[in-house]
């Protein structure tokens, strides 16, 4: 249950734990700029989209790399 996926993505338990919280940190942090976005729009006018897009490159970089 701990080691299964990590190990078929090529990464020891901490190594993945690590970058699996810090893609869920940068989304906590853009759903904030979402969320502050939807009451002062002109605030944060890209921040949730650019993460979204900087994190899919990575994951698909990811991919392909392991």
């Amino acid at each position: 249950m701990f080691v299964d996926h990590p190990r078929a993505a090529g990464e020891s338990y901490v190594a993945h734990a690590r970058v699996a919280s810090r893609f869920g940190l940068s989304l906590i942090g853009a759903g904030a700029a979402c969320l502050i976005h939807a009451l002062v729009p002109g605030l944060f006018r890209s921040t949730g989209s650019s993460t979204v897009e900087r994190l899919c490159e990575e994951m698909a970089a990811r991919r392909r790399a392991g």
